[in-house]
């Protein structure tokens, strides 16, 4: 189709057959949910904040504040920020897995129940509105090579952001911070969803904010999360009981 030598893609209705797991794959399975410790985290993004280039910080605060997956994050339109009421509407992925600049695609979310609208911290507001305001003096300053598409997270030339690039970015900080383990923009969304499970937030509300259709994703990261904080709270039980004696 490529190269015009034919018109229609025989393997376009195609559909692959999902990979049943047998119990001995899923008891094997040793995958951890990676994501950053709250001290991490802090660490982290007083690193983006105080050595980071050029908008880390609002990269990166905008991840862990709001869970939401990369794509939808690069996708972000002006009009879908709602200064007023604090909220961000999320209502579409970007696609760009070449990271080159102008062969992006702008899809419908991961799943029906990805289409949401998130509370954001007035801090993350305030980052925003500095951004806009820096964002449309570049635009003047610019304006016969900025191509004004009217995305938030953008590159000198108007065009949103590659995920490549914020990747990059996340492991200099990462480095900086002391951060010695392999972990990515994603990263930003299991560490939301782990703290909010330390706030005592609910299942339903986690799901909503993160966009889960499928109410068993949040339980299986949940279950996760909660087994890993009863093992630290044991430890810390055991670490008292050693101290008294």
């Amino acid at each position: 189709m490529e190269f015009e030598l034919i018109k229609k893609n025989p393997t376009e209705f195609a559909k692959v057959p999902k990979k049943i797991d047998s119990i001995q794959d899923l008891e094997n399975n040793k995958e951890a949910i990676k994501y950053l410790e709250k001290h991490e985290l802090a660490a982290f993004l007083h690193m983006a904040k105080t050595k980071g280039l050029t908008y880390d910080e609002l990269f990166f605060s905008l991840l862990a504040y709001s869970g939401m997956r990369i794509g939808e994050m690069l996708a972000l339109k002006w009009k879908d920020i709602n200064f007023n009421e604090s909220t961000i509407n999320i209502t579409k992925t970007l696609y760009n897995p070449k990271n080159r600049e102008k062969e992006f695609q702008l899809l419908t979310p991961k799943t029906r129940g990805s289409v949401r609208e998130i509370k954001m911290d007035e801090d993350i507001m305030s980052l925003l509105r500095k951004h806009k305001k820096e964002q449309t003096e570049w635009k003047m300053m610019t304006r016969d090579e900025f191509t004004d598409l009217n995305f938030v997270i953008t590159r000198a030339s108007g065009y949103p952001e590659t995920i490549k690039k914020i990747a990059t970015r996340m492991q200099r900080l990462l480095h900086l911070a002391g951060i010695e383990r392999n972990l990515t923009p994603h990263s930003f969304r299991h560490t939301h969803t782990s703290l909010l499970i330390e706030a005592g937030v609910g299942i339903k509300e986690i799901q909503q904010r993160l966009g889960h259709t499928d109410v068993d994703t949040t339980m299986n990261i949940y279950a996760h999360m909660t087994k890993e904080m009863e093992e630290k709270a044991s430890h810390k039980f055991s670490e008292l009981m050693r101290s008294l004696k």
